[in-house]
């Protein structure tokens, strides 16, 4: 019995292993005409398994370059497209640079932060106490999120406080919602994700 642990590894396994097989079997073919024909049907074949793409303007080069890529560049030259480069594949690829920004409360993200820099620029009045409010309740929201404690309203002012640098003072005029109904709330939003 064959085990697919002991077969070739699947270069494009999206492709199965028939295909796979029908490549291999299409290099070992040295006469050109009859390859060119082979290789057509694998061409053929493999078109059909996604003929979604078949729209595309260069659905045709996409499946050659494909062939190419599973002879590991042996039918290169039969290709009327131009073929991948084969140093494209070898070793790995580099590293994507992230930009690294540190942060004093993970929970909270980029967002809120941004959110009160813009609410530090705004001039004083009700839409900036109406901004803050908003802002107070999300940031209730994403702490219950990440813990299970439950959270003061005076604690969420002394974080927008310190992430404002001490430029917005909340208005302790301001409730905000219960943390049991914002918990709530969270739990209703992931059983509507589940379904």
């Amino acid at each position: 019995m064959e085990y697919n642990t002991t077969l070739n590894k699947l270069i494009l396994p999206e492709y199965g292993r028939n295909i796979q097989k029908l490549v291999e079997n299409a290099t070992e073919i040295e006469d050109k005409e009859e390859r060119k024909k082979y290789t057509d049907g694998i061409i053929i074949l493999m078109g059909r398994m996604y003929p979604y793409l078949r729209d595309l303007r260069d659905f045709k080069h996409k499946l050659w370059d494909h062939l190419v890529i599973m002879s590991e560049f042996k039918l290169a030259e039969d290709s009327p497209f131009p073929s991948p480069v084969t140093t494209t594949f070898a070793g790995k690829p580099d590293k994507i640079p992230y930009k690294i920004k540190k942060f004093r409360y993970k929970h909270f993200g980029k967002n809120i932060v941004d959110m009160l820099k813009y609410a530090v620029e705004m001039e004083d009045g009700e839409e900036k106490k109406l901004l803050t409010a908003l802002i107070a309740n999300h940031m209730k929201k994403l702490y219950l999120t990440w813990s299970k404690d439950m959270v003061t309203d005076e604690f969420i002012f002394q974080k927008i406080k310190e992430l404002s640098d001490g430029k917005i003072e909340v208005d302790e005029s301001i409730i905000l919602s219960d943390s049991h109904k914002l918990v709530s709330s969270n739990k209703k939003q992931q059983k509507h994700r589940r379904k």
